[in-house]
């Protein structure tokens, strides 16, 4: 059993199927919830979420962060939503806690722990496809890109390099081809 390329996974499209993700993990664990809720709605890298501490998210409005990926060092503007589910999931932490910590000592949970927990969540609500960490960004990406219809201000977000490569990575290119497959007829 592997971690997925990140080309390969999907996001999750379905608005229920996300729901139905959120009441699982929440029921399993509320850090295994807090960690899909903000993937899902800050569009980082899993990577980039995982070692960030209560002190690096607590009553800010943006994160800074240095991207593990590119090393480029990053603003990001929190959402309003976002900034809520911090506030509730910090409680009663310490500045220095992790946001996502391990049981077995004093580090963050691992990319492969992630990925469990990202995976078997989606078993057990029945979603299909390849599933893993990179879901969490690619899913904020399709429903940003379904709301605003905004790609340039997406790959500003993603830090991409052309608009056809947010739409490709966000599988939206394949849901158009789909569509107009669906419509065609000689």
């Amino acid at each position: 059993m592997g971690i997925k390329g990140a080309n390969t996974v999907e996001p999750i499209r379905d608005p229920d199927q996300i729901r139905e993700m959120k009441e699982h993990l929440l029921h399993k664990s509320y850090r295994d919830y807090f960690l899909f809720a903000f993937g899902i709605n800050s569009g980082l890298r899993i990577g980039d979420i995982l070692p960030l501490r209560v002190m690096d998210v607590a009553s800010a409005t943006h994160l800074r962060i240095k991207e593990q990926k590119t090393g480029k060092i990053r603003k990001v503007r929190m959402t309003v939503a976002l900034q809520q589910e911090i506030a509730k999931y910090t409680k009663g932490l310490a500045a220095s806690d992790y946001l996502f910590p391990s049981r077995q000592g004093n580090k963050p949970i691992s990319r492969v722990m992630a990925w469990k927990i990202i995976n078997e969540a989606a078993r057990v609500v029945g979603i299909e496809g390849a599933i893993g960490t990179h879901t969490l960004r690619k899913t904020f990406g399709y429903h940003f890109y379904q709301r605003t219809k905004d790609v340039a201000m997406l790959q500003e977000i993603f830090g991409h390099s052309s608009p056809s490569i947010t739409l490709r990575y966000i599988g939206i290119n394949d849901d158009m081809i789909n569509s107009v497959m669906d419509e065609f007829s000689l």
